[in-house]
């Protein structure tokens, strides 16, 4: 009797381990957050506007936190994803959040995917000349094909080295950055930020930090899979969302520094271009850690938006997939609903893509600000359905309420500036 109660206490403690194996759900949302407002607009704040921005990247993933959290503990305390608990609340939240995932869906991945081909046209050869829209056709037909074919469990293993070599070579580009800043010109200016003119930049900045708001209800859903597939528990969940959101954050600051130290005061004209701006991000890793690292950084550059863009689609095909299923009354997702949302998510991308020229700069910006847009309306919907679920403690309720004027307020305050409400 003894004997069995002290192996099934060293089973249950063993189970509650932080271990290699249960990270997954937290870093595919680490995958899905590092793409253009990392790579790009982080480092164009930093490069720019010096640290001023730092402290409103830090708030921003500070007042989304609990919306995103509230997926995993949704999950853990009953079984279902956000997306069913959208559907027992109601049908129109329900369809609320089919919406928002089906214009993200083409929005999202067409934008990181656009990035993804701009970083491997700087790759190529200059003797191989291919344009933009053709490097997104590739880009796009060998994300298909990768996500037909592996599906979770591929994808779940292969954004873990990602996000560790990304991780590593931009901190190490950092120190050694930060080790022999950029000396400032005599006649340099510091530019304010804090002005209704950047509030396009400053909002286009915090949508995709860390990651759209849609993805909170994406996450449940791996997390969901993950559970089935290993039986995670609830602390080991935990430790994995706050392991993927810590990294996408502090990633966050990382780029913004990289941006300081290589660019900001150096009279270097700062490419908004976002195409042109991926030649110089691919500089300022060469220019502190050597030129014989340009392709090695050029190379991980790629594979994490190629990660992006294989987390973007498999993740709103699968939202959108459990969003069908609901809606008709099925007991599972089938392969059929996947394939079709997958494709849905590849070919819608591209048409968005052509439909901006291969413009990164402007594809990245309007899905960005549509992000932030979208954020407090998904995360209203979370807060609503966990509060129902369980009681919040005073300093989580305090936390997503002034999360939620935050996010509403900005947005309100961007939608009127553009409406002409305001004279800038």
């Amino acid at each position: 009797m003894s004997k069995q109660l002290t192996s099934t206490s060293i089973n249950s403690d063993v189970q509650n381990n932080f271990s290699w194996r249960t990270l997954g759900p937290g870093i595919l949302l680490a995958s899905a957050a590092i793409g253009g407002s990392h790579l790009i607009s982080s480092t164009q704040a930093g490069a720019t506007y010096g640290w001023q921005l730092a402290g409103l990247i830090i708030i921003t993933n500070l007042l989304k936190y609990p919306f995103f959290r509230f997926g995993t503990d949704y999950v853990y305390g009953t079984g279902e994803s956000l997306i069913a608990g959208y559907y027992k609340k109601s049908k129109v939240y329900l369809g609320v959040y089919l919406f928002l995932s089906m214009f993200a869906s083409v929005v999202g991945t067409g934008a990181v995917a656009l990035l993804c081909a701009a970083i491997l046209g700087f790759m190529l050869p200059a003797s191989l000349e291919l344009s933009t829209i053709t490097l997104s056709v590739l880009v796009m037909g060998v994300s298909w094909i990768f996500l037909v074919a592996g599906h979770y469990k591929l994808l779940d293993s292969v954004n873990k080295w990602i996000i560790i070599a990304l991780t590593l070579g931009s901190l190490v580009a950092v120190i050694i950055a930060a080790g022999k800043p950029t000396v400032m010109t005599a006649d340099f200016v510091a530019t304010s930020p804090w002005n209704l003119a950047t509030l396009g930049f400053l909002v286009a900045l915090m949508g995709w930090m860390p990651a759209p708001m849609e993805f909170s209800a994406i996450n449940s859903m791996w997390i969901s899979a993950k559970i089935k597939a290993e039986n995670t528990t609830h602390r080991q969940g935990l430790i994995d969302f706050n392991v993927g959101y810590s990294v996408s954050t502090i990633l966050a600051l990382v780029f913004l520094a990289l941006g300081v130290f290589v660019q900001y005061g150096s009279g270097q004209e700062i490419q908004t271009a976002g195409s042109d701006y991926v030649g110089q991000l691919i500089n300022m890793y060469t220019a502190t850690i050597g030129e014989w690292s340009r392709f090695l950084v050029a190379f991980v550059a790629f594979m994490c938006m190629f990660g992006t863009t294989l987390t973007s689609a498999d993740g709103t095909a699968r939202a959108n997939s459990e969003c069908l299923r609901l809606f008709k009354g099925n007991k599972e997702i089938t392969n059929r609903q996947i394939f079709f949302w997958t494709t849905y998510a590849i070919v819608g991308g591209l048409i968005i893509i052509i439909f901006f020229t291969g413009q990164l700069g402007s594809m990245l910006k309007f899905a960005m600000i549509a992000a932030f847009i979208a954020a407090p309306i998904v995360g209203g919907l979370n807060y609503v359905l966990i509060k129902d679920h369980k009681k919040l403690s005073t300093v989580m309720n305090v936390w997503a309420i002034v999360g939620l004027i935050f996010l509403t307020g900005i947005a309100l305050l961007f939608i009127a500036n553009l409406l002409g409400f305001f004279t800038v």
